[in-house]
Parts: C-alpha cells; sequence; structure tokens
C-alpha cells in the first residue's frame, strides 16, 4: 500500500516504527524538514522510499552525525506531532480499507439459496450450499491429508462435513495459481443459480481473508479421461456406457445453453472435467471460465480461455465465443471416447487423424482397441459422424446440444437391441496387446 506525506512541513526524525508496517510498499516523505537518520529498519525493508527536499536528513546512517541544538526541547515536541500524524493516517487507511473489503464481500457473495430451473420437466436436486470457515476447511480434509488432484485454480482434497454424512471434495486456491478471484466469483454465481443432475453440486464454498475455496460432492470414479487412458488403476469402460457417459455430458451442456437465464457457455469442455459417480453417472465439473451470453448470438472475448486441442477454432483466432464453441470442444470429446487416441499427438490434431482413417473406411482402424471389437458397427459409424459433425471448423455447420443429445439417445437405443453390446458393466480386455496405453 502507499503513504504519500510529501509538502507537509514535517519536522523531526523519520519514525523508526514505519519499517515495521509490512503492507507498505511506497513511501513518499519528500518536501518536509525532517532530520537524523533513515532508521535501519526500513533500509533492510524493501520499501520504495522519496526524501528528495530534506536538506538536514541523512541518507546513510553511519555518517550522520546529529548537531548539537539549542532548541532541543521543541524538536522533540515536533518529532511527537509528526509521529502522532503519521499514525492517525495509518489508522484511518487501514480501518477504510478493512471496510471496504467487507462490504466488497457482502455485495459479491450473497448468501447460498435455494434456486429453481427455468425448465421445470427437468431433474433438478435440491441446492444445499453454505460459506464455511477455513478453519472448517482444515478439518473436513484433515488438514489436507488425502489429495485427489491438481488443476488450474489449486489442489483438490478429499474431505467429509462435519457432521460426517457426506464425502467431498475441496478445491482450494494456490497462491501459485493463475486463477484467482475472478474464477473462483464465476463458478460460485454459476452453481448458486443453477444445479443440475448432469451438473457437479456445490456443497459450499469459503471466502476468508486470502482463502479461497470450493467444496463439491465427492464423485469417486475419478474423471472420464482417467478410465480411457487407464491411470490411477480406473478400469476401461465398454461402448454402451461410453455412449451413456457421452449422453449425460451432453445433457448437462444442453442444459447449460437452453436452461440458464441467461444462458451460459462452459469454456473448459474435456475429458478431464467430466467426473464420474459411484455407478458411473458423468456430471461436467469446473465452471471457473464459464460465462453468459445472449441467445443466438456471439460475443467478443479479449482473452481466450481454455485447453488446446479443444478450443474452437474460431474462438481462438476470431475472438467470437458462442454456445458452438462448447460444441466443438464435445465433439472432441466424443473422438476421444471413440478412439482414445490423444488430442494432439506430437504435431498431428484428432480431428485429422480421424479424417484420415475415415477416408480407409475401416471402423477397426478407429475404434479404441481396448473394447475389443465388442461393440455395435452402425452405433459406432453413427457417434463418429456426430464427433465430425460436432467438431467443423465452421460454427455454422455444427449441431446444437439438443440435436446432439437426441442423436445419442439414438445411438443408445440402436445397440440396446443387441443384448451383447448394451451391458452397463465395466469391461476389461484381457488380451495385453491391448491394454490400456498410458498417455
Amino acid at each position: 500500500e502507499k503513504l504519500d506525506l510529501s509538502n507537509n512541513n514535517l519536522t523531526g526524525e523519520v519514525p523508526e516504527f514505519l519499517g515495521n508496517i509490512k503492507t507498505l510498499l511506497f513511501i513518499n516523505l519528500s518536501g518536509n524538514d525532517l532530520n537524523g537518520s533513515i532508521p535501519q529498519a526500513l533500509q533492510r525493508k524493501r520499501v520504495e522510499l522519496l526524501l528528495h527536499g530534506n536538506p538536514r536528513l541523512c541518507h546513510l546512517t553511519d555518517s550522520c552525525t546529529k548537531p548539537h541544538s539549542k532548541k532541543f526541547p521543541v524538536a522533540i515536541v515536533a518529532s511527537v506531532a509528526c509521529m502522532a500524524i503519521l499514525v492517525a493516517v495509518l489508522v484511518l487507511f487501514l480501518v477504510f480499507r478493512k471496510k471496504k473489503l467487507s462490504t466488497l464481500e457482502a455485495q459479491q457473495l450473497p448468501p447460498m439459496a435455494n434456486v429453481t430451473s427455468a425448465d421445470s420437466h427437468e431433474p433438478l436436486v435440491e441446492m444445499k450450499s453454505r460459506r464455511f470457515t477455513y478453519s472448517e476447511i482444515i478439518r473436513m480434509t484433515n488438514n489436507f491429508q488425502r489429495i485427489l488432484g491438481k488443476g488450474g485454480f489449486g489442489m483438490v482434497y478429499h474431505g467429509t462435513t462435519l457432521n460426517g454424512s457426506q464425502e467431498v471434495a475441496v478445491k482450494v486456491l494456490s497462491q501459485s495459481s493463475t486463477q484467482g478471484y475472478k474464477e473462483f466469483k464465476a463458478e460460485v454465481d454459476l452453481l448458486l443459480r443453477v444445479h443440475y443432475t448432469n451438473l457437479v453440486s456445490l456443497v459450499g464454498y469459503c471466502y476468508e481473508g486470502d482463502h479461497l475455496g470450493l467444496i463439491y460432492e465427492f464423485l469417486p470414479n475419478g474423471d472420464v479421461k482417467q478410465h480411457l487412458s487407464g491411470k490411477g488403476g480406473k478400469s476401461n469402460i465398454n461402448w454402451g456406457i461410453r455412449l451413456r457417459i457421452a449422453l449425460e455430458a451432453a445433457q448437462g451442456l444442453e442444459y447449460l445453453h437452453t436452461g440458464c437465464t441467461p444462458p451460459m457457455v462452459h469454456r473448459d469442455v474435456k475429458t478431464a472435467n467430466i467426473l464420474l459417480d459411484e455407478n458411473l453417472k458423468a456430471k461436467l465439473a469446473d465452471f471457473g471460465l464459464s460465462r453468459s451470453f445472449q441467445v443466438g448470438g456471439e460475443s467478443e472475448d479479449a482473452t481466450v480461455v481454455g485447453t488446446l486441442g479443444y478450443l474452437d477454432p474460431e474462438y481462438y483466432h476470431e475472438r467470437r465465443l458462442s454456445e458452438k464453441s462448447d460444441v466443438y470442444s464435445f465433439g472432441i470429446v466424443l473422438l476421444e471416447m471413440i478412439t482414445n487416441q490423444p488430442v494432439i499427438n506430437q504435431t498431428l490434431h484428432i480431428t485429422q487423424w480421424a479424417g484420415f482413417k475415415i477416408n480407409r473406411g475401416d471402423i477397426t482402424e478407429i475404434m479404441d482397441p481396448n473394447l475389443c471389437n465388442n461393440y455395435d458397427s452402425n452405433s459406432t459409424w453413427r457417434a463418429l459422424e456426430l464427433a465430425m459433425s460436432c467438431a467443423n471448423p465452421s460454427s455454422s455447420k455444427r449441431p446444437s446440444m439438443s440435436k446432439v443429445v437426441n442423436e445419442l439417445k439414438e445411438c443408445i437405443e440402436g445397440i440396446s437391441k443387441n443384448p451383447g453390446l448394451g451391458s452397463q458393466e465395466v469391461t476389461t480386455c484381457l488380451d495385453t496387446s491391448v491394454v490400456p496405453r498410458a498417455r
């Protein structure tokens, strides 16, 4: 913070206590009649200090000799007065700053409350969220004992609500995070007013000084990316379950686009942001980059955010953001779930790789080998065509998420007629030559 006391006819010595105020980064004492030496604490402190216009002030303590004065009592009185003025200014500054922060907090983060959906026929879950203190977060996580993962916002820890009734995932802002209060507020604001069965539920949040935290329901089966790669001991999932997961993620996006007022764009749709509960039910997560948009319109974005490989090329190059940006990202997700190929393999994007394989016309070259050829070719071709349609470079040629949902439902209806392919069990290919590839 700054302290400007220039040109105030201040006399006496520079007070020692200024060097002990940790929040001060800039002090301007120029244009006064200060004398004596600069306190050692100020010389050691990394603070910008302006002292010009004080001819009787010594800048180095070892070269400063205090002149004897016959007006010694007057100098003491002046020094005391100077210190009193400085203390009064600092007290007023700190009180005003604290009051301003409290007012800002109250205005920008309203208490959590129940919300309703603009689309009453969609399945909703009652919102039961509240604000937690940082000490409660520490108790929930057992002093941050078990790490679940790490993201752009910070570390994610496993925890349990204080009454022991629910497992939770606690996301805590890291001091080195590239994200911050803006992303934190965006996520709280969104999950305060929307709550849908295929969106991860917010249990509560923490906003206490520099401590920011988000508390979610805990989804024990990790994310889709882990299941595709086999990382973290996750099992491979069969074709029927992959289609159902894709449908549930699509329904979450459809709700953001058509069930919210105003509509929302997620802006970071990827397999790592599709979480799975104990029944492998899919829920979209990580809404820190989401933002609203006008129905049927586009918005200009000065800063492009998202994950490389999943980014809509029109949004990336032209800064044009719309709901079709999410559609593109979902197309990449669907391709990843079909092929289990990396989104970017050296210089080759997954859409280019799939395009080459599609031209050869052999579905077995495209499908994830971990599926062990246990899939219905009609549904796979249909899902592949849908994925490529979503990932069209031109946003005007991409389908809406409502159409994507309908197409995926028809794919699932097709395989449900084949008893061997519609199973909801998790299967693992036993052929060691096609075990999940680490990526």
